[in-house]
């Protein structure tokens, strides 16, 4: 079961009750019906969902939801390449961004992330097709993985990016309605 340090609840709840009684059109509870724990084969956009989870870091989810257009616009529409390609002026542009989470640290992750992606999509053809092929790696196993290519990738960081991408089970409690149509997919934990 997920317990909701990632979305910063105090007392333990998954992520599913919390957004349970939520307005349909409320971010959280977008984001819990429409994306978390669906698959995605684009590298750009798993990137961005990258992005996102290393900025969350001590933050809470839905101020990440709230800023995710922001980050968007500031990180050149996730693309990779694009952010690979920044250098220090940008840097200092997007440390004077109010818009988005203006952590240095996190930031020159985030530019050193694109870089190691193009590395593995150079070697693997695709970001998708490397993380593909390390379907069926204990949570351990991923961060290890992780750590040897990414900066600011801790344990939760880690599970959280591939639980809501569809890499790790453990997304939706089994009694959410949610679980069932991502199972139904096939999602990508499944196939280890």
């Amino acid at each position: 079961m997920n317990y909701l340090t990632h979305f910063c609840v105090i007392y333990t709840m998954s992520y599913c009750e919390f957004t349970k009684d939520l307005d349909e059109n409320h971010l959280d509870k977008k984001y819990h019906d429409e994306r978390y724990g669906f698959q995605t084969n684009d590298d750009d956009e798993l990137f961005g969902r990258f992005i996102l989870e290393i900025n969350q870091a001590g933050l809470s989810w839905s101020l990440m939801l709230k800023k995710e257009e922001n980050f968007k616009n500031a990180f050149a529409d996730f693309s990779i390449s694009k952010v690979a390609g920044f250098g220090d002026d940008k840097v200092e542009e997007l440390m004077a961004n109010a818009g988005i989470i203006r952590n240095r640290r996190k930031i020159e992750a985030v530019i050193y992330n694109a870089n190691q992606i193009m590395d593995i999509q150079n070697i693997n053809g695709s970001f998708n097709f490397w993380l593909n092929e390390n379907i069926g790696l204990t949570l351990k196993e991923w961060t290890k993985l992780f750590k040897k290519h990414f900066k600011f990738t801790g344990e939760k960081i880690v599970e959280e990016f591939l639980m809501s991408t569809s890499y790790l089970k453990g997304a939706h409690t089994e009694d959410c309605p949610i679980y069932h149509k991502i199972k139904n997919n096939k999602p990508k934990w499944e196939k280890s």
